[in-house]
């Protein structure tokens, strides 16, 4: 299964650098203010959509990490 909150959180996190951008260009308030608005509203939709993702996995914390699977006989 695909996560569709990552690229949500990616795009969020290209705005948001705009923003940051836009401000130390001294652009007008009123982009880097309805960017800021734009990108935290994408943020919170992201975030329910990373918690609310329909993810299942055969792993358990006995399984340890990922990168350094830890052997049964341990």
């Amino acid at each position: 299964m695909k996560n569709s909150g990552i690229p949500l959180l990616i795009l969020t996190t290209l705005i948001l650098l705009l923003v940051t951008i836009f401000a130390a260009l001294d652009l007008s308030f009123s982009w880097v203010f309805y960017l800021t608005v734009l990108g935290q509203a994408i943020l919170v939709f992201a975030v329910y959509k990373v918690l609310t993702d329909d993810y299942q996995t055969e792993k358990t914390f006995q399984n340890w990490y990922e990168d350094r699977p830890k052997d049964k006989d341990e």
